[in-house]
């Protein structure tokens, strides 16, 4: 493996050595994530397939019975850079404000359920993709 690539990796290769992470918490949201989005960041590993960061998402992977799992291959071979590594992946994650929270779940509801004119946008389009269809098939 060459240092800084993202590839495939089968899951019972990956080492789990100490890890300051003791308790990785309830994985159902996370599980949940994965199986309706994929897994959206990659999990970080040494060339020696040593975990450095992602251990709830390959956790999670492995519960969902995937096999294999998107790494990124970090050249980082100094322990004290290995744990500082560690530590920022847990420690610099910052959860949403309320606010943001709120006007997330405001969006997606408005994306889910579009108004009357929306949904009749979206059938005019709709229905003029087909004609253009229907027409490049003649």
């Amino acid at each position: 493996m060459e240092p800084g690539y993202i590839m495939q990796v089968p899951i019972h290769e990956i080492v789990i050595k100490k890890r300051i992470r003791k308790n990785l918490g309830d994985l159902a949201s996370l599980k949940e994530s994965m199986k309706s989005h994929g897994l959206m960041n990659p999990v970080v590993i040494t060339p020696e397939k040593e975990l450095i960061a992602g251990h709830r998402r390959l956790e999670s992977a492995r519960q969902l019975g995937w096999t294999s799992i998107t790494v990124r291959v970090m050249d980082k071979q100094d322990e004290t850079e290995l744990l500082e590594m560690e530590i920022d992946e847990n420690n610099q994650r910052r959860p949403l404000a309320t606010d943001e929270v709120a006007e997330a779940y405001q969006r997606l509801d408005k994306l889910r359920n579009p108004g009357r004119g929306k949904r009749f946008w979206l059938w005019i389009v709709s229905l003029w993709n087909r004609l253009l269809r229907r027409k490049r098939r003649s």
